[in-house]
């Protein structure tokens, strides 16, 4: 239970600045950037907007302060990226051209049972503390960073006709998942679990990269670390309408696929795992962000009515038609909630939200969920800079992130 209440006046918060990306209407608004938001929470010291207390009088998670190294080390100078990509392939310009070995080439050792089905099993990098357990969510504290983690099993086994797994080299494991209309769903993963490739292997034989990363990035025990610390603070030069669609602002539904085909607002310096993308806002905020504002959740609750399961039509066949286009598409569900209420808990209730929504466009939608990818964010990343109940602070997004996850040129 989160403790939201129906939405309240808010005053603005004592002695803050409007920070770039401001929007000038309301001077409530948090910056447009989730990696600006990230900037202002560490230098406050805390996970919150509320002073390091949240609604229930319990104190806030302190983020363990960086040291040594990780201290010294200097931030990326800003660079002019020039204009915003103008396609996918452009936005993928500075990666190295690499030959991808297909995702069955390995020959793997058949295993009975699930690597790590359970999330509160898997190992886990040095510097990495369980923080909470909330059902089959883990709330971890590592980098600075409060996280929460679940199982996307669940999902993508659903009505297939097999499911098994294979051991690979270097502790990496691989699951098999065979559908009755002889699709293959393929996903490697590495020793904590993290996906390095995943493809969608149709009929015919031909194989659909949906995520890939260089696991040479993976190769160090040491801890998990934020990919976006090797970028400079980003430049956004576009409007707020530009980078956010908000779905209250929709008036024709093909504004949904207008909006989601168009590239990344900067160059892809390399590709990024999924899960490198989910806890990283520096890397996230390159993809184009649709708020799902109307979609309505009752108090405490991560289920959706079949009233507000039709609110997702518009987006559901923006997406149908990416996936005609390239079925490699990935799209990342972003669940956030208000600041009332514990972290911890606002963070699995804000991912339970998310999950949702990704099961409502698979079964009322028939998106296919190996597209589709998850992640709870709770209070950390507010549209309205308030410690108070508010109903925009408790919505789901969406992100288009392939050309973040799959090289664009391997599935033309």
């Amino acid at each position: 239970m989160t403790g939201e209440q129906p939405a309240q006046s808010e005053q603005p918060a004592q002695g803050e600045q409007p920070a770039q990306g401001e929007a000038a209407a309301n001077k409530n608004a948090a910056p447009i950037l989730d990696s600006q938001k990230d900037v202002l929470r560490k230098r406050k010291g805390k996970n919150g907007p509320h002073g390091g207390e949240n609604a229930n009088g319990e104190q806030a998670t302190q983020p363990a302060q960086p040291t040594g190294e990780q201290a010294q080390a200097p931030k990326p100078a800003p660079v002019d990226q020039g204009p915003p990509p103008t396609d996918d392939k452009s936005a993928q310009q500075a990666i190295q051209p690499e030959k991808i070995a297909p995702v069955t080439e390995e020959k793997g050792k058949r295993v009975e049972r699930a690597p790590d089905e359970n999330v509160r099993d898997r190992r886990r990098p040095k510097g990495v503390d369980v923080v909470r357990e909330f059902g089959d969510r883990v709330i971890l504290q590592f980098n600075n960073q409060t996280i929460v983690e679940s199982n996307d099993a669940p999902r993508m086994h659903r009505g297939a006709r097999n499911v098994y797994y294979e051991d690979l080299s270097g502790d990496r494991t691989r699951e098999i998942v065979e559908r009755d209309n002889g699709v293959r769903i393929v996903t490697i993963r590495n020793r904590y679990g993290d996906v390095i490739q995943r493809s969608r292997i149709a009929p015919d034989g031909r194989e659909y990269v949906l995520s890939y990363v260089d696991e040479r990035h993976y190769e160090d025990d040491g801890d998990w670390r934020d990919p976006g610390d090797d970028l400079p603070p980003m430049r956004l030069t576009i409007s707020r309408e530009e980078y956010i669609l908000d779905s209250e602002d929709v008036e024709d539904p093909d504004d949904y696929y207008t909006f989601l085909e168009q590239p990344p607002v900067e160059r892809v310096q390399r590709l990024y795992s999924i899960d490198e993308v989910k806890r990283s806002a520096r890397v996230r905020d390159i993809a184009r962000r649709v708020d799902l504002d109307t979609l309505n959740f009752e108090f405490g609750s991560a289920s959706i009515s079949d009233t507000e399961v039709q609110k997702l039509e518009g987006v559901a066949n923006a997406m149908e038609k990416l996936l005609k286009k390239n079925p490699a598409e990935t799209f990342l569900i972003e669940g956030h909630t208000d600041a009332v209420g514990t972290p911890e808990a606002n963070l699995a209730l804000s991912d339970r939200r998310a999950e949702a929504v990704a099961e409502a466009l698979t079964n009322a939608f028939g998106i296919p969920p190996e597209n589709l990818t998850t992640q709870g964010y709770g209070e950390e990343y507010l549209k309205v800079n308030t410690a108070g109940p508010n109903r925009e602070n408790r919505r789901v997004a969406i992100r288009r992130i392939t050309p973040l996850v799959a090289p664009v040129a391997s599935n033309n």
